[in-house]
């Protein structure tokens, strides 16, 4: 009742335009975006068709048997899952993330519904993809951070942000780069400033998007040169490849 009172006072003093339609946030709890946009957002529930390894969405309708898209053969991680489709409100959330601190309840209960469908009984530890300093300087925070502490919230595993490091600066990948073009921004870019912490454990990397699966296969690989025995991958969204 009280959260439904806040809401409509805030729609009255202080409106606020949906990042995607531009029309009217009807609750707090939805963030950027509106309900509309948010039910137009394709959240992943466990009955979709996706890559056993990336994760790419394939269908609608899950498969019989084990699917694979193949463009991640060569990549280093071993399982890489997402809760829904960065698009329409989860992909104006994220920007939004990247703007300020804070989860509002909409994504929050996202990220918390899809660790709890996830099977991550195996793992140890939970590390979050490094920002370059220089990026992080100027943000004043790591927005894998912020979901990190959500899925370690829920899963109750320990969450280690400091293991991983960004030993090189690289370029923001941008929307048309093929994957040769990202592998080569990010190859050899991350390494692990405490190895003992990593060897022998298996390890969740988080992340806020998981684009070509540049990122995460670097990353994966450096926690694997130093022993981690697995290095599975969780993102709030994973983006439709074309």
């Amino acid at each position: 009742m009280l959260a439904r009172l806040q809401d409509s006072l805030i729609s009255i003093i202080y409106p606020q335009e949906c990042r995607v339609c531009s029309g009217e946030v009807e609750h707090r709890s939805d963030g950027v975006a509106c309900s509309q946009c948010w039910g137009a957002t394709r959240i992943f529930t466990g009955s979709e068709m996706l890559c056993q390894k990336c994760g790419a969405y394939l269908g609608e309708q899950a498969a019989p048997v084990a699917v694979f898209c193949h463009k991640c053969d060569e990549h280093h991680y071993d399982r890489a899952s997402a809760a829904g489709i960065y698009e329409t409100a989860l992909a104006a959330s994220i920007v939004q993330l990247k703007a300020a601190p804070g989860l509002p309840k909409r994504p929050r209960s996202i990220i918390e519904a899809a660790v709890r469908r996830s099977d991550l009984a195996h793992v140890d530890l939970i590390v979050t993809t490094p920002l370059a300093k220089e990026r992080q300087i100027e943000r004043g925070f790591n927005q894998a951070e912020i979901i990190g502490k959500v899925v370690s919230s829920v899963a109750r595993i320990p969450l280690d942000c400091l293991s991983l490091a960004r030993r090189l600066h690289t370029p923001i990948h941008r929307i048309g780069m093929d994957q040769r073009a990202r592998d080569l921004t990010v190859q050899n870019a991350f390494e692990v400033a405490r190895p003992k912490l990593i060897k022998g454990r298996s390890v969740l990397l988080v992340d806020d998007v998981l684009t070509s699966g540049a990122t995460a296969s670097s990353c994966a690989k450096a926690l694997k040169n130093q022993g981690a025995s697995r290095v599975d991958v969780f993102t709030l969204a994973r983006a439709v490849m074309k």
